[in-house]
């Protein structure tokens, strides 16, 4: 089943695609107790999805998919976590910047890290071009959608914790204006690292939530991203270091997950960080991943002037 948020005639709404179009779950969901978004389809649980799912089979009134406008399936995620470093042939690529190790999952842990609800952006988007980067790179992710609360959950039981998967393209700022003028400090290329992940609209997401059952083994999917038509990363997810279960495993370790938040999971090889080959205002992002669906975004233009708070002063 793919969920999916969207507007039409400047409503938002949500529902479930099928081969004959959308069926709005607003319009057919008789009952008091109707859900108002995907992310409260999750937390209702499989008693809701299964009710969709009846909904979706028996509907006879269908929205075409080209008269809506796709939003982020989950606008809102409660937290929105990532990984750095879970493809070897990735971390070989960037140099094994970060202190980052090529070695199987015997030898590391999982590195995750958060970023704010602000990154999120919707498919066929425009991202804007940060004030405080002039080199923008992409990353192709398959993302976990949590189904349900998991808090310490073991890897056996880490997979009945996800509901379904989507596409994301964790757009990153490769440099900082920033550093100009500024003194060496420890950690500083990390914490540049991190800021470049958290600008408005690098994330984004869709173009829907597939749920579990349609999708199979998420493990061993084709992976790919283009620029203006060219490949630029194609991999498997079968190539991650650390799987799904294993995944989710261990960020319940760390934190408590909720229905609707969502674990990218890494990005394969293939980056512009690698050659030099960054992004350029007005590229075509197209993301692919088999089972799920191609998110489409494009970079917006360059900003009128950058970021240098010790060359200008703190704005």
């Amino acid at each position: 089943m793919k969920l999916l948020t969207y507007t039409c005639e400047n409503n938002v709404s949500f529902g479930v695609l099928g081969e004959n179009g959308i069926v709005d779950i607003g319009t057919c969901w008789a009952e008091p107790d109707r859900p108002r978004s995907v992310k409260q389809v999750l937390a209702m649980g499989p008693y809701c999805l299964e009710k969709l799912s009846s909904l979706a089979d028996s509907a006879d009134t269908f929205i075409p998919l080209s008269s809506v406008k796709l939003l982020a399936p989950i606008p809102n995620p409660g937290k929105l976590v990532a990984l750095a470093g879970n493809y070897s042939k990735h971390i070989i690529e960037a140099g094994l910047k970060l202190g980052l190790a090529d070695s199987p999952r015997e030898t590391t842990v999982p590195r995750p890290f958060l970023m704010p609800g602000t990154v999120v952006s919707n498919p066929d988007s425009e991202i804007p071009w940060p004030r405080y980067s002039e080199e923008v790179d992409y990353e192709v992710e398959l993302a976990v959608v949590i189904g349900k609360k998991a808090r310490c959950v073991s890897v056996e039981e880490a997979i009945g914790f996800v509901a379904g998967y989507t596409v994301v393209n964790d757009v990153s700022a490769r440099s900082v204006t920033f550093k100009e003028n500024r003194g060496q400090r420890p950690w500083d290329e990390f914490f540049d690292w991190l800021g470049g992940k958290w600008s408005d609209g690098f994330l984004p997401i869709g173009p829907w939530i597939v749920t579990c059952d349609e999708v199979g083994d998420a493990g061993n999917l084709g992976i790919e991203l283009k620029v203006n038509g060219q490949v630029r990363q194609s991999a498997n997810t079968g190539q991650m270091i650390f799987g799904i279960s294993e995944i989710v495993s261990f960020v319940s370790h760390i934190m408590t997950l909720n229905p609707g938040d969502i674990i990218a999971t890494g990005t394969p090889e293939g980056v512009g960080m690698a050659t030099g080959d960054f992004l350029k205002p007005g590229d075509k992002m197209e993301c692919t991943i088999k089972k799920i669906g191609t998110l489409k975004n494009t970079l917006g233009a360059y900003p009128q002037d950058f970021y240098k708070p010790l060359v200008t002063g703190i704005t």
